[in-house]
């Protein structure tokens, strides 16, 4: 028999429509019969209900989060309340991940991915849809994103100016939750094939640092690939002590070195050690007069990154800036 996976009717968010998408993707419901109503007496006949009904109780597939003292977690470290994505991927998330990565379920990269998509994708979900602040601050924002998953959602509702029924909310419930799955699904196949293989580039770049440098603050990656985050939690996870100030590595468009200086925390523009104000700004010869380092490229006005035209100019820029003030 053909499963029914309830929500509600009406406005519908990001939440709802990326719960349906990854149920839709389970053995367990796959191919199911979208229900959308707030009748309680038809929710009580679906086989699987999220974000409405008023509780959560998983042995019977019922997953919302709006009840009064509703104060679930994913776990993991992890301390934001869930909505009904959030529910649904805590439940179910692993085995849509291991199936999208085509990996038995038990295979250690299937947890790894699974924990860093709901680091990096569906943590916003749940922490906008339950209004959490990104930001502890009592000033308003310094601008405005209307660009995120849940705002590009929110715009497929009928707007008050439209006509609307039954049919066309469905059908815009359905646009909405495609959107979100298909970023969803994007955010798996980045982590799991190109995220996680740079995980081990860059964990073997920290072992040699001091190969590259007696500080030990200066990395060399032997060929680019996503380094920052894996830096940040494998530096914690290795203890290294001092921090990575600056790494290396070759643009091969251009063919030259970029120096970039490794940020405060993931995701911050703030730099543990900007490259000098003396040369921000500079490009060229005038950088390269100002450094004394033969063969500079440009520094970036903010001095989060620089470049010299060789591997040797591009360190002895590392090696400088690290004995200049800021």
């Amino acid at each position: 028999m053909t499963k029914k996976i309830g929500t509600h009717n009406g406005t519908f968010h990001c939440d709802e429509a990326l719960g349906v998408f990854l149920l839709e993707r389970t053995d367990k419901f796959a191919n199911g019969e979208l229900v959308r109503t707030r009748d309680a007496k038809v929710l009580d006949t679906l086989d699987v209900v999220i974000d409405v009904g008023g509780t959560y109780e998983p042995d019977k597939d019922r997953y919302d989060h709006h009840q009064k003292g509703f104060d679930t977690v994913f776990g993991h470290g992890f301390n934001t309340k869930l909505s009904s994505a959030g529910l649904v991927y805590k439940h179910y998330g692993k085995e849509v991940v291991a199936k999208v990565l085509g990996l038995p379920l038990d295979h250690p990269d299937v947890q790894t991915v699974y924990l860093a998509v709901y680091k990096n994708f569906l943590e916003a979900v749940d922490a906008i849809d339950n209004g959490v602040n990104q930001y502890d601050a009592n000033s308003p924002p310094k601008y405005i994103s209307n660009t995120h998953l849940g705002a590009r959602v929110a715009r497929l509702n009928p707007n008050w100016m439209q006509p609307s029924s039954e049919e066309q909310e469905n059908e815009s419930f359905r646009k909405a939750s495609k959107l979100a799955g298909e970023e969803f699904l994007e955010s798996v196949n980045y982590f799991g094939n190109v995220w996680l293989p740079a995980r081990s580039i860059v964990e073997a770049t920290l072992a040699a640092r001091k190969e590259v440098d007696s500080s030990g603050e200066i990395l060399q990656l032997k060929s680019f690939c996503p380094w920052k985050e894996h830096l940040h939690e494998l530096e914690e996870e290795h203890q290294v002590e001092p921090k990575i100030k600056y790494v290396l590595y070759e643009d091969d468009r251009a063919m030259q070195w970029r120096v970039q200086a490794v940020s405060q925390a993931p995701g911050s523009f703030e730099s543990r050690k900007p490259l000098p104000k003396a040369w921000r700004g500079l490009r060229d010869d005038d950088l390269s007069q100002a450094s004394g380092i033969p063969g500079g490229v440009f520094v970036h006005m903010s001095g989060f990154i620089g470049g010299n035209k060789t591997y040797e100019g591009a360190l002895a820029m590392a090696r400088k800036a690290l004995t200049m003030d800021l």
